[in-house]
């Protein structure tokens, strides 16, 4: 699905109470045809809900895998275990079809790539449903056609997309 409208006319409070952040005032949300109210952005997480806004909020100075398991790592006897994160990472990568490397510092690369990052992250924890808040608003016209081709593609395989933009263009393209 699409959301397009001006600033102010309620996208990211729509984003907020999906997540949990923010209680809905009026209405209800259904989840697979049941409603459901978060208390939490945990509780959001645990049914599958991720969001990935228009400030990305990766580390710069961490590695792509860092970033990707932070505050989820693998870890074992108290050691983080690079190495199942870096399977997993790459896991991950080849079910979107994208290169990245997962030891590659974040601050190297570019919005694209990022962007690539913060939906790995989010589909990392099982998310069903992904809400996209203005992910083209920083790419060039050439990467948001390879993001629209990774978005049918997880549309494809079942994951629910949310894209929000203000160019009501791209939401024609990409439906």
């Amino acid at each position: 699905h699409a959301l397009v409208g001006e600033n102010g006319a309620g996208k990211s409070t729509l984003i907020k109470i999906l997540t949990g952040v923010h209680r809905a005032e009026a209405g209800q949300i259904l989840l697979e045809g049941h409603p459901v109210v978060f208390a939490s952005p945990l509780e959001a997480k645990a049914a599958g809900i991720a969001a990935i806004y228009q400030e990305l909020a990766l580390v710069p100075g961490l590695t792509v895998r860092e970033n990707l398991f932070l505050g989820q790592e693998k870890s074992r006897g108290g050691f983080v275990n690079a190495r199942e994160e870096g399977e997993q990472a790459r896991a991950l990568f080849a079910r979107l079809g994208v290169d990245l490397d997962p030891e590659a510092l974040v601050s190297d690369l570019n919005v694209a790539s990022r962007q690539l990052v913060e939906i790995s992250r989010a589909l990392s924890t099982e998310a069903r449903i992904l809400v996209m808040d203005e992910p083209t608003a920083a790419l060039t016209p050439r990467e948001v056609t390879s993001l629209f081709v990774i978005l049918r593609d997880l549309a494809a395989k079942g994951i629910g997309l949310i894209f929000i933009s203000h160019r009501l263009d791209e939401v024609l393209d990409i439906a």
